[in-house]
Order: structure tokens, then C-alpha cells, then sequence
């Protein structure tokens, strides 16, 4: 596939590393010859520098024969308009645009061939939103992932010492408990990965990655940890984008205060929201953080747009005697750092968002992807099309599937139902098959199974 990339920030960078090495063509457009130059020396594509919106500049990356133009700079204004030129100009198949304001999603539907031809609309705020509200209904786990519209979760969570599994064989999950249906995916043993079998002992600190319908996941986590309370208090720092729309989100669930420096948005979220205490000051005034009684809060949650104020605040209130702290922090190089210890959850923007910009990228009938561990790992949702004879995976039992080194079947999601995956289940056309995948190197084997042969309507 031949794609353009637009803008080198740590999202184009970032997706342009994951589809690297997948038989892709890929062109990178920034502004910044410097940027360019760095990527150019750690990555094997081609870099120009130019306007990203600039139509001899797109005819240069050779926009005329492109499959897909993905447009990422950190001006919405200049994603639209790079959308619009390569409609117009070059009738370009698909083009994919990040628009962070809020603004711009508007009631009517703006995005359209119409209007401003853009596909895809993807925005992070709205998706590191959503991620943040899942980890806060399920306190104790890392990482939350829905796949088949939420009715199928995959949950992260580390292996404590406490938890009955710990130290038993995988095995004996099932006799645990015996009305829940789940199945580990993965585990990772000290940062590297482990295929788990039903002869797996469970160690403390493992990284287990599960999956379960949604009503089982508090039960199958109380099987590797002890179960946290729910959270009933929590401290939002940071009042843009995502510190509103996530108080929006809570407020009518647990009682919310949220703190934002500036007085005038200090006061436009007081009027935008109903049940939140909206506090102007600095997130890292340890005065106020004491004034407010932070000892008796549940969640700290620090999402400005300063990567150490976040840090800073975080660690300030997790030593005032906040019980968890969740961290956004933009330099991803910074997440392994300093998650798991004063820093409970440190959550990559970037990371979330790959996610939903490859589930639009990948080949085959992919309906969600999920990067995890930093990119390393991926969670597909694929759906099998077809029949028996112009696919892969139809009519085919879990054991009979080719999978590559590296990748298991979870789940399936059929009719609303979810399965367990077992080696006698047999795919049916429409189903919504779950895999991991510890080895990206064999992405495109598993994109293959899941494409139809031509012959298929």
C-alpha cells in the first residue's frame, strides 16, 4: 500500500515506525528538515520537506497513485485542507484526518465528500477520553480494551501476591470459576512474552493480558490480585479537552473536582459542567492539594499538557496520600520510566490513537486494532467474510487455522454472544474473531487469512 503521511510529531512518527517493514510505501511530509532527518537515520522510508497542505508538495510524494493519505500535523486547518486537495485534485481513495477541536465536530455531518472530503475523522482527545473512563471503572487493571461494540473486553492487569492464581497453573482457572468464560491471550515475564498454555504457572508481577465478556472481567481480576474498591473520589488536573470531557463523563458517577491554572477557562468549565467542584489554581500547589483534602481521595488524574507538571502533580499528591495516580505523559519514552511505581497508570496519547488509525490501515476485514506495550504487541479484531471456498478461515475449526509464530485466538463474537476460544470452535461467516499478536513481524500473515479471494461478492 502506498501511503502519505503527514506531519513527523510523535503520531506520524509513530505510525509510520508500526507500518515499517509491512510491504508498505510510506512518505513522510514535515516542515522540519531536522525532524526529517532524524527519522530518516532510525527509519526506512522516504521524508520530504514542504507544507503539508501544499499541492505541489503532495504531487511530489506522488499523491496522484496513492492508496491513502493519512494527515496528523498539528494543525487541524491543514489536515482538512491536505484532505480537500488530494479529493479534488487527485481523487485520492482514502484520506484520513486528526482533528483535535472540538469545534469541528459539529451536529451536521461536515466530513463528507460534499462538504470537506475526509473518511476517517479520528479524535485523540475523544479516544484517550474514553480509554481514561474505562480504566476508571476498572480500578486494579492497566489497560481496558473493548472489542464487538464493548460486549468483549481485553484487561491488562500486573499479578500480585494474594491473588489465588498466583502461583498455580492456568489450568486451574476453571475450577475457580467454573460459570465464567475467559482466556489469557498473553503473558508478559519481565518485559518479555510468554504463549500461555494450560501448564502456565502464574508468577507475581506478571503482565497478564485476558479476555472476558464485560460482566466477568471484576471476577477473572480477582483471580490475580486482590480487588480494589471502586473509586467514589477523584482530582482531574488539568481543565482542556480531555480534563472536561472526562469530568463530563464521571460527574454523574462519583464526585469529581477538577483544577485548571487559567481563570477564564477556570470559569467556562464551571458553566459547561453541572455536578464537578472546579478549582483554579496550579496543579503542583501542594497548599491546595492539602486545602482539599487529597488524602481522602481515591484518584489523582493529570492530564494538562506538560508532561512534568503531570509527573510533578502526580507524585506530589500520590506523597499527600491520594490512593492511585494516572498520568498522561506525551514522550513516550517517559511511560516505562515511570509507571508501576509512585506512578500507578501512565498513559501514551500517541499509543491510543495508533490504535485507531491502523484499524483503518490494516488489509482484510479489520475491524478494531489496539497497540500494546508501547507498540510492540497488537490486539485485532477481524471479521471473517466469505464462505468455505473464498476463505481462509470459514467452516475451519480454531486448530485447523495456519496462525504464525507468536498469534492466538481469544474469543469470537457471534450474534451478540461471546465464545471462548477453543481448538473445536469453528469460524462462521460475520464472526468477529479476536487475536493477539506478540510478533508484529507477522502482521501481514495474519491480514491474509482474513482477505477474501476475488471471487467473492
Amino acid at each position: 500500500m502506498k501511503i502519505i503521511i503527514l506531519g513527523a510529531g510523535q503520531v506520524g512518527t509513530s505510525l509510520a515506525l508500526s507500518l515499517e517493514g509491512e510491504n508498505n510505501d510510506i512518505t513522510l511530509i514535515d516542515s522540519d528538515p531536522k525532524r526529517l532527518r532524524y527519522i530518516q537515520d532510525h527509519l526506512d522510508l522516504r521524508t520530504i520537506v514542504g507544507h503539508a497542505a501544499y499541492p505541489d508538495v503532495l504531487a511530489n510524494a506522488g499523491i496522484d497513485d496513492s492508496d491513502m493519505l493519512v494527515a496528523v500535523t498539528s494543525s487541524d486547518e491543514v489536515n482538512m485542507i491536505a484532505c480537500q486537495i488530494a479529493h479534488s485534485l487527485y481523487q485520492t481513495p482514502t484520506k484520513i484526518a486528526r482533528i483535535r477541536s472540538a469545534n469541528y465536530h459539529h451536529k451536521h455531518d461536515l466530513f463528507t465528500h460534499n462538504h470537506i472530503p475526509v473518511d476517517v475523522v479520528i479524535s485523540p482527545e475523544k479516544l484517550v477520553t474514553e480509554y481514561i473512563e474505562r480504566l476508571v471503572d476498572n480500578p486494579g487493571a492497566f489497560q481496558v480494551l473493548d472489542f464487538a461494540n464493548g460486549l468483549l473486553r481485553l484487561v491488562a492487569v500486573k499479578a500480585y501476591y494474594g491473588g489465588p492464581l498466583v502461583g498455580n497453573a492456568l489450568s486451574e482457572l476453571k475450577q475457580h470459576l467454573p460459570n465464567v468464560e475467559t482466556r489469557v491471550a498473553a503473558i508478559f515475564r519481565r518485559g518479555k512474552p510468554i504463549v500461555p498454555t494450560g501448564h502456565t504457572v502464574i508468577e507475581a508481577d506478571d503482565e497478564v493480558f485476558f479476555l472476558a465478556a464485560k460482566k466477568h472481567i471484576r471476577s477473572v481480576m480477582s483471580e490475580l490480585q486482590r480487588l480494589e474498591k471502586s473509586y467514589q473520589r477523584v482530582i482531574i488536573a488539568g481543565g482542556g479537552n480531555i480534563g472536561q470531557g472526562l469530568a463530563k463523563r464521571l460527574e454523574k458517577k462519583m464526585l469529581v473536582k477538577i483544577i485548571e491554572r487559567d481563570p477564564e477557562r477556570a470559569e467556562e468549565l464551571a458553566n459547561n459542567l453541572e455536578d464537578t467542584l472546579v478549582l483554579q489554581g496550579d496543579v503542583s500547589d501542594e497548599d491546595l492539594l492539602t486545602d482539599e483534602n487529597i488524602s481522602e481521595f481515591d484518584l489523582f488524574i493529570a492530564v494538562t499538557n506538560d508532561d512534568e507538571a503531570n509527573i510533578m502533580s502526580a507524585l506530589l499528591a500520590k506523597r499527600l496520600g491520594v490512593r492511585k495516580t494516572m498520568v498522561l505523559i506525551n514522550r513516550t519514552a517517559y511511560v516505562d520510566l515511570i509507571q508501576g511505581h509512585e506512578i500507578d497508570i501512565a498513559i501514551s496519547p500517541q499509543q491510543v490513537t495508533i490504535g485507531s488509525l491502523l484499524t483503518h490501515i490494516r488489509r482484510g476485514h479489520v475491524s478494531s486494532v489496539y497497540s500494546l506495550r508501547r507498540g510492540a504487541a497488537e490486539a485485532i479484531e477481524a471479521i471473517a467474510k466469505g464462505n468455505e471456498q473464498t476463505s481462509s478461515v470459514i467452516g475451519r475449526s480454531i486448530s485447523e487455522l495456519a496462525l504464525p509464530p507468536g498469534t492466538s485466538i481469544g474469543a469470537i463474537v457471534r450474534d451478540d454472544q461471546v465464545l471462548i476460544a477453543h481448538d473445536n470452535l469453528i469460524i462462521r461467516e460475520n464472526d468477529h474473531v479476536v487475536l493477539f499478536m506478540v510478533d508484529k513481524d507477522y502482521i501481514q500473515d495474519v491480514e491474509r487469512l482474513f482477505q477474501v479471494n476475488v471471487t467473492y461478492f
